[in-house]
């Protein structure tokens, strides 16, 4: 069995078994237990290459695990000390449990973790920066599971839930925050699939939003996702937390318009959250480790940066949040509360109305701007215009 399979411990109880240990450590004259990295590897457990991580933002109570590193490289993951053993990061994002497939709701503490782990560590090199910030306990998410491995995961801001810790402004409508598929998974249709799963959760409403800036790899699956669902291409929109009107940007409409830079293949680069990587996980322990930065844990997202849309805060995603990073909702709003219009304009944009926007879209002329006619016969005409 997996950390995920063992049963349930709440966030306490991980964090006193963490502090148990790592003062057991400390006290030792001399460390005598060590990891199994691979058949021909093993790394020394002191407490000088044990570093503590924090699970979730900073504002919410401490809630910690243990990681492994080698000495010579703190920047590095080895394996993570779950229900008093230590576990290398492949396994802990393993089940055996055969009824965990597909997508499945965020629940218990062990799945956080992996959340964790998807986010800050895996499929990260050392010299990258962490392209999430951290995810609220609370937040709501999916985990993408096949093969008995997790492959992805997305995250929710839900209409109505508050923007940030700091202000009153809440979402005006759902809006996929954060989306995440692992480098030796894309190009497989799970970033369609988690896509879909969230359009048919929020069939009801009558705009979703998925957050901004929109990588080339989401891009190219909002447009496959929209070709396939045309009901959806008046209702799907990018956003800026909170999503007021002035916040909002047709994705069809932008994708018809030639707006994105957009991937020729489905997930063929980052979809939202997250930025290119090389594929260096693998299903089994393996001796290199899982990179991952101690100091930048804390640190907001990347502008700019964004593959599986993921979203941490950032100004230009307007919101901020575990999801703040690279790609994603930040919980900080792009426009202040009194300067949003939480009501539908009287008369909807043409943006609403993507058929005509495009239709209707000036042609380029060669006539210099303001420059008058010269015949009689066109001024006459012009006069006529104006009397119909």
């Amino acid at each position: 069995m997996y950390p995920v399979d063992l049963p349930a411990v709440d966030d306490s109880d991980l964090t006193s078994a963490s502090e148990q240990y790592l003062s057991s450590l400390e006290s030792r004259a001399r460390g005598n237990e060590v990891f199994q990295a691979s058949q021909t590897s093993e790394i020394a457990i002191t407490a000088n290459n044990v570093r503590r991580l924090q699970l979730f933002e900073a504002e919410q109570p401490d809630c910690t695990l243990l990681a492994l590193h080698p000495p010579d490289d703190p920047t590095q993951v080895v394996a993570l000390y779950l229900h008093e053993k230590w576990w290398c990061v492949a396994d802990v994002l393993r089940t055996s449990s055969t009824s965990r497939s597909g997508l499945m709701l965020v629940q218990s503490i062990m799945e956080r973790v992996i959340v964790f782990l998807l986010s800050q560590v895996v499929d990260r090199h050392s010299e990258q920066e962490v392209l999430f910030s951290l995810h609220p306990r609370t937040e709501s998410c999916k985990l993408l599971w096949r093969d008995s491995q997790v492959v992805g995961f997305y995250t929710v801001k839900h209409k109505g839930s508050l923007c940030d810790g700091w202000s009153s402004q809440a979402y005006l409508l759902p809006v996929l925050d954060t989306v995440l598929v692992r480098a030796s998974w894309r190009r497989r249709g799970c970033g369609l699939h988690m896509l879909e799963d969230f359009c048919s959760s929020f069939s009801t409403e009558k705009f979703m939003g998925v957050s901004s800036p929109l990588s080339p790899g989401m891009v190219a699956v909002c447009r496959k996702f929209l070709q396939q669902h045309e009901d959806y291409q008046e209702r799907l929109y990018e956003v800026e937390a909170p999503g007021g009107w002035s916040q909002r940007r047709n994705i069809w409409l932008n994708i018809k318009l030639g707006r994105y830079s957009l991937c020729i293949n489905e997930e063929s680069s980052p979809t939202s959250g997250e930025t290119q990587r090389n594929e260096t996980q693998s299903n089994n322990c393996r001796p290199e480790a899982t990179s991952f930065s101690i100091c930048n844990v804390n640190t907001p997202p990347a502008t700019g940066s964004s593959e599986e849309q993921i979203k941490p805060c950032d100004p230009s995603h307007g919101g901020s949040s575990p999801s703040s990073k690279t790609s994603g909702t930040g919980c900080s709003p792009a426009a202040h509360a009194d300067e949003l219009d939480h009501r539908p304009p009287t008369r909807p944009p043409k943006s609403l109305n993507t058929k005509q926007a495009l239709i209707s879209q000036p042609s380029l002329s060669t006539e210099t701007c303001g420059e008058k006619p010269d015949s009689e016969d066109t001024q006459g005409r012009i006069k006529r215009v104006r009397r119909t």
